[in-house]
């Protein structure tokens, strides 16, 4: 090669402007050529630029979800009144509207441009979970709760999508695992600031789980204002980016197949057929079983804890859920990279939910306490990969716009349905070992488990008969660009395993 790719693509006319399309000759030999130098060093730069904005985004946004449960050892159930399962309620009446508004905002993200919509929706999660701090009863924090969910909801949906206007399916898998690196972080985080700002109990006469609320919520609006200039919408329009930047980055994105100019874009076929593939509603009612261990564990980490060793104080126990989370994190992120180098997606999901189920086991056994806090480590190393791979796996499995934001808010949206379920799952007067609660959670998981390992046969089985050219006759007659716009359905389209 002559030059760096970062030149070839830079010698553009005056006023032109990239754009993401099916290659052409040229285009198609520049690729081949292509300077992995470059490639290398420009995903470097969106990392740098978007990853932190990304995490920070949906570590407040989960905080700001699960921080009832720490909120809940600092006298909030006895300041509201609460009694029974109403604390229970509140924390489940959320999942109601998260769950409606996943789909709906998937489907205008583009519409309004991801920068756009994502800072609003951040700004008002943001005041709406500080002004959770101020409310005097049920009624008002079953209100904060559902308004939060509506406009909550549409972040990691988006932002699962968000990351395929910018990486490929070879790196997206380590990409949305710092979306759960950032969960963990929550509850880490979440642990820590409970414990510190507990110590706030009594200031302006308000009660601890009133200045975890406030000050939880304030930095949310502060990075909800700035996400509007932060975020760029697409690789043309990257502030950060050079001008020959942008052009790899655009024609990064057309390598793979079934990538084209019109399946970039949004069209209710595509909408349509993401509803009518049994393949999505096998990802999303197995997402509904992992997502009950991650609701489940993440809110009631401190109450499973409290039942394990009862004489442990509110502070100690937040400490002891850190190295949980801690090592989840680590764990999501060093099998994210081997999914993301062997494009294997099944194989790692249903090794770790196993290891998840022998943490369940460990927690239900009539065993030490020592052993049931091992356990919750087990379930810890297991629960963002069973979680967080199908969430890259799906997507990568529709190259059409259309189809995969459908799938996407359709796969998130029927697994968050199981935190309804999850906030029930663990009641006061079944403590301190929760044994229904571990079972149900353990069976979910299971569920998960076997709906993964039926799609990774069915996708090796037609990765197989493409592979030997027993669909070719489907497309005869047809051009490539024809058979790209196929998507998923093209004969030439191979399924990541």
């Amino acid at each position: 090669m002559t030059g760096s790719a970062e030149e070839e693509y830079g010698k553009t006319q005056a006023g032109d402007s990239p754009k993401i399309g099916y290659p052409d000759e040229t285009l198609e030999s520049q690729l081949g050529d292509m300077d992995e130098l470059a490639e290398a060093k420009l995903v470097r730069k969106l990392d740098l630029f978007l990853i932190p904005v990304v995490m920070l985004l949906y570590l407040l946004s989960f905080l700001d979800r699960v921080n009832i449960g720490n909120a809940k050892l600092y006298k909030l159930e006895a300041d509201l009144g609460l009694k029974g399962n109403q604390f229970q309620v509140a924390v489940s009446i959320l999942f109601v509207t998260y769950i409606l508004s996943e789909l709906p905002s998937n489907l205008v993200l583009k519409k309004f441009g991801p920068s756009r919509w994502i800072s609003f929706i951040t700004v008002a999660w943001g005041i709406i979970a500080t002004l959770t701090g101020l409310v005097q009863n049920l009624g008002g924090l079953v209100v904060c709760r559902l308004f939060l969910g509506a406009v909550e909801g549409g972040l990691f949906p988006g932002m699962a999508v968000y990351l395929t206007f910018f990486y490929t399916k070879h790196e997206l898998a380590l990409r949305i695992g710092y979306l759960f690196v950032s969960a963990a972080l929550a509850g880490a985080c979440g642990g820590l600031l409970a414990f510190a700002i507990g110590h706030m109990q009594g200031v302006e006469s308000l009660n601890g789980w009133r200045w975890i609320m406030i000050i939880e919520g304030l930095p949310t609006f502060v990075l909800g204002v700035a996400s509007w200039w932060i975020l760029p919408d697409n690789p043309e329009t990257a502030y950060f980016l050079s001008d020959s930047e942008r052009r790899l980055a655009a024609a990064r994105l057309t390598r793979q197949t079934g990538y084209t100019v019109t399946a970039s874009q949004f069209h209710w076929k595509d909408v349509k057929a993401g509803l009518k593939d049994w393949k999505v509603w096998a990802f999303s009612f197995a997402q509904f079983g992992s997502d009950t261990m991650l609701y489940g564990f993440s809110t009631f980490l401190p109450t499973i804890i409290r039942g394990i060793n009862p004489t442990a104080s509110a502070a100690l126990v937040q400490v002891l859920t850190i190295p949980c989370y801690a090592l989840g994190a680590i764990t999501y992120l060093i099998a994210a990279r081997f999914s993301d180098h062997q494009q294997k997606r099944g194989l790692y999901t249903i090794i770790f939910g196993l290891i998840s189920i022998v943490g369940y086991a460990m927690l239900i056994s009539d065993s030490s306490s020592g052993v049931h806090y091992a356990g919750c480590f087990f379930v810890a190393m297991g629960l963002y990969v069973c979680v967080g791979l199908p969430l890259a796996w799906l997507p990568t499995n529709c190259p059409r716009y259309g189809k995969r934001t459908t799938a996407t808010g359709l796969q998130l949206s029927i697994g968050n349905c199981s935190g309804i379920m999850a906030s029930f799952l663990y009641p006061a007067k079944e403590g301190p070992r929760y044994v229904r609660g571990h079972a149900v959670t353990m069976g979910m998981v299971a569920w998960a488990i076997l709906c993964y390992a039926i799609l990774w046969f069915y996708f090796a089985k037609a990765n197989a008969k493409r592979e030997r050219g027993e669909e070719h006759h489907l497309v005869e007659g047809m051009s490539d660009e024809q058979i790209a716009e196929l998507g998923d359905d093209s004969p030439r389209f191979l399924y990541t395993l």
